[in-house]
């Protein structure tokens, strides 16, 4: 009988153990025997997991074990080399950080295969407890889940362990929206050439980055415009010049006014084409921390202003224009490949729209519109650079 359920069987191999249970050993897609990851209670249950198992096999779903067995150590630096050439100094450097810090301590050497969500779950949860911010523990979760999602990619395991975790919400914190009125006086209490860089992030949304790394060739006052193709950065303490933020470069026409200013500062500039508009005592790029305590903030203070921050001109740009512009027209000046950037980050209500609106809206219902300007259904906006500081 044992010979006839061999040759039936025609996949595999079953062999009963002095204990009564039955061990398997099936062929994988290279011929070699492998076992079973459990013994079985009889031969009819042992016969339907190799059936299982060929059918996986026949199908391209069947997995190496052994490449399970792979730790996440390991597989993360694998990872971090494959990927790094793509990503910029500063977020390679930020995940080299991460794995080091708060993955492989406590990961580092679990196989891949070992991994399920409740174990990320708890490490997530580990994380809280040591009191890491919020924004500290996604990111973190970030690049776990990037690097499973790779070895699932790869054969290495069949599911991310990275999967309905509940991670720490975000504190919501709104920017500080300035007037223009306000980014003009914060701009006259600056000193020079400091004024000038204060003026292209409130009126012409630059990142401080952005605006860090703008060299003589960036600029053509005769066409008002202002090319954005780098990107200022530090990196465990040393500062990189790389592509902007999503590798969104742009052309951003800027006002006649700032255009004036903006030529007099080059025409005090040193030779060449490649030379920094904006840097230190030495013609080296600026660091952010340095010149915030002693430009940016200082000027803050000298405007009457508080609770102000460079960003904080940005994302008053981007409310500027959407309000006035559009959402799409905001997108663009700010280098957003998607709008919902814009909208979620950037353009904030403005005080008093909602009278306005319902101002407005008596004379929608009445039948008739008193503003003359008001963009009519789904026309498009005017070209989006013209008439925008």
């Amino acid at each position: 009988m044992a010979g006839k359920r061999k040759q039936r069987r025609g996949f595999g191999r079953v062999r009963k153990l002095p204990s009564g249970r039955y061990q398997v050993r099936y062929p994988g897609p290279d011929g070699v025997l492998r076992p079973a990851d459990r013994t079985f209670a009889t031969v009819t249950d042992a016969d339907l997991w190799l059936s299982r198992k060929r059918i996986e096999i026949e199908d391209g779903q069947w997995l190496d074990p052994a490449e399970g067995k792979t730790t996440v150590r390991d597989w993360g630096a694998r990872w971090l080399a494959a990927v790094s050439p793509q990503l910029k100094h500063k977020t390679q450097a930020s995940y080299r950080s991460l794995m080091t810090s708060q993955i492989n301590p406590a990961l580092g050497d679990r196989e891949l295969s070992s991994l399920r969500p409740i174990t990320v779950t708890e490490w997530v949860g580990s994380m809280k407890t040591k009191g890491l911010s919020a924004s500290r523990i996604r990111q973190a979760y970030r690049v776990l889940s990037q690097l499973m999602r790779s070895a699932v990619d790869n054969g290495l395991i069949a599911q991310t362990p990275c999967r309905g975790v509940r991670l720490p919400r975000m504190p919501e914190t709104e920017p500080h929206i300035l007037t223009p009125a306000e980014a003009s006086s914060l701009v006259r209490h600056a000193d020079k050439p400091h004024d000038l860089l204060i003026a292209l992030l409130a009126f012409g949304g630059l990142r401080i980055g952005e605006a860090f790394a703008l060299r003589r060739m960036d600029v053509d006052l005769a066409g008002r415009l202002v090319l954005v193709d780098e990107n200022l950065a530090e990196a465990n303490g040393k500062l990189v010049f790389d592509t902007p933020k999503s590798h969104q470069k742009r052309v951003l026409r800027i006002a006649p006014s700032l255009a004036k200013r903006l030529g007099a500062h080059l025409a005090g500039l040193g030779p060449g084409d490649d030379v920094l508009l904006f840097a230190n005592s030495k013609g080296g790029p600026l660091r952010y921390n340095q010149w915030r305590k002693a430009c940016f903030d200082p000027a803050v203070k000298a405007a009457g202003l508080t609770d102000v921050t460079p960003h904080d001109l940005r994302a008053s740009h981007g409310t500027w224009v959407a309000d006035k512009f559009g959402v799409m027209t905001a997108a663009r000046r700010l280098g957003h490949s998607n709008a919902s950037v814009t909208t979620r980050h950037y353009a904030r209500p403005v005080d008093g729209r909602d009278a306005q609106v319902a101002d407005a809206s008596d004379g929608w219902l009445n039948g008739h519109d008193d503003d003359p300007g008001a963009r009519k259904g789904h026309a498009a906006p005017a070209e989006p650079d013209e008439g925008v500081s």
